[in-house]
C-alpha cells in the first residue's frame, strides 16, 4: 500500500461527525417515508443482503456516480467544478468520545440540494441516476459514461450497520442554482421517518456529500483501518476512476530537541575574542560513546490512497506495458512472484454481454491443490460488473480442477444482477463465461508452447501434470489437453505424442511406454524391460509420474495409435512379419533346446509366476518378470496396493499372480543353467540330492532377483537374503555353518514401582544469557605446533640475513 502525499482537503471532511449535537436550535422538516417504503425498507436492511460488508461497496459505488456526474455536467457548465479542487472520495473510521464507531464517507461530486435529498433519500430505489442519464444523453459523448447504479437502495445498505445516518450535501454551483446551501439529512434505523434542515457548520464541504454512520455496537469493527482495507480491496478497489483514500494514524518516536541555553551572550563572545589571538582545542584521544537521542511518541495522520491500481483490463492490450501487467497481478491476487505468462482480450458471450477480461498462469501451485483432489472450485476468478465485483464463486459453472488455478479478471458492461448486486439472476452468462476462459487458456498454453521454449519449459514444470488431469476429466478438450502433455523418453528429455508419432519406426503400430512412479527416467531408460528396444533404436516414453499411467489407462490411444506397456507379456516390434527366415527357424530351435530348463524352472518357480518362456526382449540380462496381458504390472501393482488398505478382492489376487519369467537364451548365465540341469541325474540313474539343492537355491536367486529389478517386491526377502548371505559366504571361502555370536546383554528385571515422570511443559527453565553458553576464548596450543625458519638470499644463493619464525610474522 502506498502512502500518498498529504491532501488538501477541506477541514470539515475530517472534523465532522458530531452534526447532531450542533443542529439542536436548527429548524428541521421532517418527513414520513412514502406509502409501503419503511416496510420495504426493513427488508432492506435486515432481509435482501446476504452480508453486511457490501454497505461499503454501495456507498462508494454512490460516490463514483456523484462524480461522474459532475465530470459530465462539466463538460457544458464548468462552473460546476468550483468549491472544490479535487475529485475524490474520502472515508474516515474513527471511534468518538462516547465509544460510538463513526464512519464518514465524503465525495466532491454533483452534491444535491435539499430537494434531491428529499426526493433521492427518502424514496426507496429512487433512481437519480436513471433521470441524470435521460437529461444527460444528448450532450454526453461517452454515451453512459462510468455511472453505476441507482441512489436510494444502495444508501440504505448503511442501515445494515449503522443506527443512525446522516448526509451533508452541498450542490454544486449552476445557473439555476448560484448560491447552494449546505443540508443535512437525518434518519435511523428504526425510525419511519427523517428530517431535513439546514447544516449549523455552514457551508463546510465546498461541493459534494458526506454520508456520517453511527455504528451499531456489534458493528465497531468497521471502525479499524484494516478492515476498511480489506472491503475496499475486495469490491471496490477498481469500481471508481476517482481517487480512493483512508484517513489512518500512525505512532513514530522522533527525537527530543535538547534547549541548548547559554548564559554568555554568544555575539559578545565571539567580539571578546581576539584576532590574531591562535585558537588550541584540546582533543582527548578516548572519544566518548555518543549517547542515544531521547525520543518522544508522535501521532501521525496520513491519507492512503486505496485504489492506486488503476483497471488495466479497460485499456488497449498494446498500451499496457510488461511491468504494469506484472504489477496488477501481484496487487490483485496478492501474490509475491511474478506470472508466468497473461493473455488480455475482450469479447461477447453470444447473448449480447460484452466484457473485457485478463487471464494470468502463475508461476506456482498452491500446496493445497494435490491435497484436495475433490475441490474443484476457484476464488481466483473475479466477476465484475462496470468494475464492481460480484462475485469470485461461480457455483456449478466453476472451472474444472485441471483449469481452477488459473487468475482471472473479467468485467462486463452489464449483466442482470439481484436487487443486491451480490449475485447473478441467471447462469447462463456463467456457463459462457466457463467455456470462453477455457477456450482462451487452451489458447493461450498452445501458443507459449510454439512460440517460447524456455517459457514453456517453466509452464511444464509447474503445470504437466494438472494438463494431465485435465485429459482424463475434460473429455471435451482431451485433444487439445493432450497436446500439452509431455513426456521423457529414452531419446530425449521432452517430448509430445505427436512428436512421438513422428519419430515412430517403419512398421510400428503402437506407442511404446514404461512406467514407474517415483523413478527418474535415466534410471527407468536402464530398465530390463527396454534392453532390446533401445538397441534397435525403438524410443520409449518413460512416465515416472503418479498420473502417467492414469493418463495413458484413460486414453488407451492417441490418433488410433494405441499404447503398449513394454512391461507386459506379447511385445512385437512391428516388423515381426519381414523378419528373414532364418531368424524365425533360430526362435524355434532355442525354444526346443531349452525346453529342459523352462520345464525344470516351471516346477521350481510355479509359486511366483505363471509360466517361463523364452524372451524377444532381453539383451544383456539373464531373465526378468513381466506381468501378462490380464495380470499387474510392478507400477500398477505399486498403485493398486497404496490405494487399497482393506481386504483385497479375489480379482486382485488373481491379477498379481498373472506374471510370466522370461529368460534371455544368449545369457551365459542361462546358458550354465541348462548345462546343469541336463547333468542332473534321473530316477533311474539315481538322484543327486545335493546338486538337486545347489540348483533350487540359484532358482531362487534368479528368480527373486528378476522380481527386484522389474519392479516387484520378492515374497519373503527375509529368505531372499539368506541365502545371498550364504552365496557370499561361499564366494569368500567362509564356512556357510559357522555360527554367528548371538551373546547379547538381557533386559532387566520388570519395574513394578510406578513411573514418575514429571511433565516436560511443567520444568522452569532458566532464563537464556545470549553468550552464556559458550567457552571462554583460549589460545590456541598444539603440543606439535610446527614452526619454520625462512631466510633470504641473494642472486648467488648466499643467505643475507636470518629472519625470525614465520608464525610471528603476518604476511606470511
Amino acid at each position: 500500500m502506498r502512502i500518498l502525499r498529504a491532501l488538501l482537503l477541506a477541514v470539515s471532511a475530517i472534523a465532522s461527525g458530531v452534526i447532531a449535537q450542533d443542529s439542536a436550535g436548527v429548524p428541521k422538516e421532517k418527513h414520513d417515508y412514502q406509502s409501503d417504503v419503511a416496510r420495504l425498507r426493513k427488508i432492506v436492511i435486515n432481509s435482501l443482503y446476504s452480508h453486511r460488508d457490501v454497505f461499503l461497496r454501495e456507498l462508494i459505488s454512490n460516490a463514483n456516480d456523484a462524480l461522474e456526474k459532475l465530470r459530465l455536467t462539466s463538460l457544458t457548465d464548468k462552473e460546476v467544478l468550483s468549491g472544490a479542487e479535487d475529485l475524490n472520495v474520502t472515508i474516515k473510521a474513527y471511534t468518538d468520545e462516547d465509544g460510538n464507531g463513526r464512519i464518514i464517507i465524503r465525495d466532491t461530486g454533483i452534491g444535491m440540494t435539499p430537494e434531491e435529498l428529499t426526493a433521492n433519500l427518502g424514496t426507496l430505489a429512487k433512481s437519480g441516476t436513471t433521470e441524470f442519464l435521460a437529461r444527460a444523453e444528448s450532450t454526453d459523448t461517452t454515451g453512459t459514461g462510468n455511472l453505476i447504479g441507482a441512489f436510494g437502495l444502495g444508501f440504505y445498505s448503511s442501515f445494515l450497520v449503522a443506527n443512525r445516518v446522516y448526509v451533508a450535501s452541498l450542490a454544486a454551483k449552476s445557473a439555476h442554482n448560484p448560491e447552494p446551501v449546505q443540508y443535512v439529512f437525518s434518519s435511523g434505523a428504526d425510525e419511519s421517518s427523517f428530517e431535513i434542515y439546514s447544516d449549523p457548520r455552514g457551508s463546510t464541504l465546498g461541493r459534494g456529500t458526506e454520508i456520517t454512520l453511527v455504528l451499531k455496537p456489534d458493528a465497531v469493527e468497521y471502525t479499524n483501518p484494516h478492515k476498511i482495507t480489506e472491503l475496499v480491496d475486495k469490491h471496490s478497489s477498481f469500481s471508481s476512476a476517482f481517487p480512493i483514500y483512508l484517513y489512518t494514524q500512525r505512532t513514530e518516536q522522533v527525537p527530543i530537541d535538547e534547549d541548548r541555553s547559554s548564559s554568555e551572550d554568544p555575539k559578545a563572545a565571539i567580539e571578546d575574542i581576539d584576532e590574531d589571538e591562535a585558537i588550541i582545542e584540546d582533543i582527548s584521544d578516548d572519544t566518548e560513546e555518543e549517547k542515544a537521542p531521547e525520543t518522544k511518541s508522535v501521532t501521525v495522520e496520513e491519507w492512503i490512497h486505496m485504489n492506486s491500481q488503476p483497471p488495466i483490463w479497460m485499456r488497449d492490450p498494446k498500451s499496457v506495458s510488461e511491468e504494469e501487467y506484472k504489477s496488477f497481478y501481484q496487487a490483485t491476487f496478492k501474490d509475491y512472484e511474478e506470472p508466468v505468462a497473461w493473455h488480455h482480450f475482450s469479447g461477447d458471450s453470444g447473448s449480447g454481454v460484452s466484457f473485457k477480461a485478463i487471464i494470468y498462469v502463475p508461476s506456482h501451485l498452491d500446496d493445497s491443490y494435490w491435497q484436495n483432489p475433490l475441490t474443484s472450485s476457484s476464488r481466483d476468478i473475479r466477476l465484475m460488473v462496470k468494475r464492481v465485483f460480484i462475485t469470485s464463486d461461480l457455483g456449478e459453472d466453476a472451472l474444472p480442477k485441471w483449469a481452477n488455478w488459473v487468475k482471472v479478471v473479467v468485467d462486463a458492461e452489464d449483466l442482470p444482477l439481484n436487487v443486491s448486486r451480490e449475485t447473478l439472476q441467471s447462469t447462463r452468462f456463467l456457463k459462457q463465461l466457463r467455456s470462453i476462459i477455457l477456450k482462451h487458456i487452451l489458447q493461450m498454453l498452445a501458443h507459449i508452447a510454439e512460440e517460447d521454449s524456455e517459457k514453456w519449459e517453466q509452464v511444464q514444470k509447474v503445470f504437466g501434470n494438472v494438463f494431465k488431469l485435465g485429459a482424463v476429466e475434460d473429455t471435451k478438450n482431451r485433444e487439445k489437453l493432450v497436446g500439452l502433455t509431455r513426456f521423457a523418453t529414452n531419446q530425449r528429455n521432452s517430448t509430445s505424442l505427436d512428436e512421438y508419432l513422428g519419430n515412430r519406426k517403419k512398421g510400428q503400430k503402437q506407442i511404446f511406454y514404461l512406467a514407474d512412479m517415483g523413478s527418474k527416467p535415466e534410471i527407468l531408460a536402464k530398465s530390463v524391460f527396454i534392453e532390446k528396444l533401445h538397441a534397435r533404436g525403438y524410443e520409449v516414453l518413460l512416465l515416472t509420474e503418479p498420473l502417467d499411467e492414469i493418463f495413458v489407462q484413460n486414453l488407451r490411444m492417441h490418433k488410433r495409435v494405441p499404447f503398449q506397456d513394454v512391461a507386459k507379456a506379447g511385445l512385437r516390434f512391428g516388423d515381426e512379419d519381414v523378419s528373414p527366415e532364418e531368424e524365425k527357424e533360430e526362435e524355434k530351435a532355442l525354444t526346443e533346446q531349452y525346453k529342459p530348463l523352462l520345464d525344470w524352472l516351471k516346477e521350481e518357480v510355479k509359486e511366483v509366476v505363471r509360466d517361463v518362456i523364452i524372451s524377444n526382449r532381453l539383451v544383456t540380462s539373464s531373465c526378468a518378470v513381466v506381468a501378462d496381458m490380464m495380470g499387474y504390472t510392478a507400477n500398477v501393482e505399486k498403485m493398486m496396493s497404496a490405494s487399497q488398505s482393506g481386504p483385497k478382492s479375489p480379482m486382485h489376487e488373481f491379477a498379481k499372480k498373472q506374471r510370466i519369467m522370461e529368460i534371455n537364451p544368449r545369457s551365459p548365465l542361462i546358458q550354465g543353467l541348462l548345462r546343469r540341469v541336463e547333468q542332473l541325474p534321473t530316477e533311474e540313474e539315481g538322484r543327486d540330492l545335493e546338486a538337486e539343492e545347489e540348483l533350487k537355491e540359484v532358482a531362487s536367486v534368479l528368480i527373486d532377483g528378476a522380481l527386484v529389478r522389474s519392479g516387484f517386491n520378492v515374497p519373503d526377502s527375509n529368505e531372499f537374503f539368506t541365502i545371498i548371505d550364504r552365496v557370499l559366504r561361499r564366494s569368500l571361502g567362509v564356512s556357510e555353518t559357522a555360527p554367528t555370536d548371538t551373546t547379547v546383554k538381557p533386559a532387566p528385571p520388570v519395574d513394578s514401582e510406578p513411573l514418575n515422570l514429571q511433565d516436560p511443559l511443567d520444568v522452569e527453565w532458566p532464563d537464556y544469557v545470549p553468550g552464556s553458553l559458550r567457552q571462554p576464548d583460549s589460545p590456541f596450543q598444539h603440543e606439535e605446533q610446527l614452526f619454520w625458519d625462512v631466510e633470504e638470499i641473494d642472486e648467488e644463493g648466499n643467505p643475507v640475513k636470518k629472519l625470525h619464525r614465520a608464525s610471528e610474522h603476518d604476511e606470511l
